[in-house]
């Protein structure tokens, strides 16, 4: 098994540029801080591109950037590297995508205030928390302080730029390749932002943390509104993948199955598989790029399109 061979934009304007056709699987990756090229995730070994790994020699260009602030990601005029590369004249035909998409964003969206600049109510069909005066009946458990409405938006505002990315896929040499995406995992909200002097941008966090305490939310469930967040974002992923007329040549791997060692609640540092508060370290990431790059590869050599022989069935003795 080869580690996937990661490049940048850059280094493909190189006077001796990496030799891409020596490769048996070429790839193109965009994505959040989960795919960052930042010097710090790189040296920790926290990028989760770097722990793919495949029996054919595979290589990623990885358009990903260094920054961590929580930006919509598929703003894709922000990403001209990738866009040139994937659609634009002269660029290479890749056997597939690797996306990292949704993550920082919904992120984003739960840290929405519930009051903007002005102290006036920012409505629940643009934030994910409610206002202890919204919040639900007890019976409802933890999603008594999850806004329904907000998830609406969150959801088409995703559904919409992933279906725009796949038709800028169809515009290029690469019409109808395997594009990849994952669920990404649990995070314990806990005061564990980015080191300081790791260039991972203004956005050191933590992220989570100080949302549930602006809003109220007990500290005994913070862990199950995080759980309630994710699972809606990979069951949202996993749809779209489910729909093949609306999201042709989507595969969604889910990494919210993959078991990972939880942070220990109030941890300021890398406690269990995770690096700080969002972001995995060492350890998760090769956990999670295991199973993903196994279920990658099943697409590349395009052993999903096998159907399993009818087994028999056998009297019990």
């Amino acid at each position: 098994m080869d580690h996937l061979a990661c490049f940048t934009p850059a280094d493909l304007g190189r006077a001796t540029p990496p030799e891409l056709g020596a490769f048996r699987w070429k790839l193109l990756a965009q994505g959040d801080s989960w795919f960052s090229n930042a010097r710090a995730k790189l040296n920790a070994h926290a990028n989760l591109l770097q722990e793919l790994v495949f029996k054919g020699r595979a290589a990623a260009v990885n358009c990903a950037g260094t920054g961590n602030a929580l930006s919509h990601l598929v703003d894709l005029a922000s990403s001209p590297d990738f866009v040139q590369l994937l659609a634009g004249p002269g660029a290479p035909a890749w056997d597939g995508v690797l996306l990292s998409m949704g993550g920082n964003d919904l992120i984003a969206a739960a840290r929405t205030p519930a009051l903007d600049g002005a102290g006036q109510p920012i409505p629940l069909e643009l934030r994910l928390l409610r206002r202890q005066t919204e919040w639900g009946p007890p019976s409802a458990g933890v999603a008594r302080y999850f806004s329904e409405p907000g998830w609406a938006t969150y959801a088409g505002y995703l559904r919409t730029n992933v279906k725009h990315l796949l038709s800028l896929r169809d515009q290029g040499p690469s019409a109808g390749k395997p594009v990849f995406m994952h669920c990404y995992a649990v995070p314990m909200p806990r005061p564990a932002g980015a080191e300081s002097n790791d260039d991972l941008g203004a956005a050191s966090g933590p992220w989570l943390y100080p949302a549930m305490k602006a809003y109220g939310v007990p500290a005994a469930d913070w862990a199950a509104v995080s759980r309630l967040m994710v699972f809606h974002l990979a069951q949202l992923l996993k749809d779209m993948a489910a729909d093949k007329e609306g999201f042709p040549g989507l595969f969604v791997f889910d990494s919210t199955a993959v078991p990972l060692a939880l942070a220990a609640p109030g941890s300021t540092g890398i406690s269990g598989d995770w690096h700080n508060e969002i972001h995995l370290n060492h350890s998760g990431c090769f956990k999670i790029a295991r199973a993903w790059s196994e279920a990658i590869e099943m697409v590349l050599e395009g052993r999903h399109l096998i159907q399993p022989a009818p087994g028999r069935k056998g009297r019990k003795s």
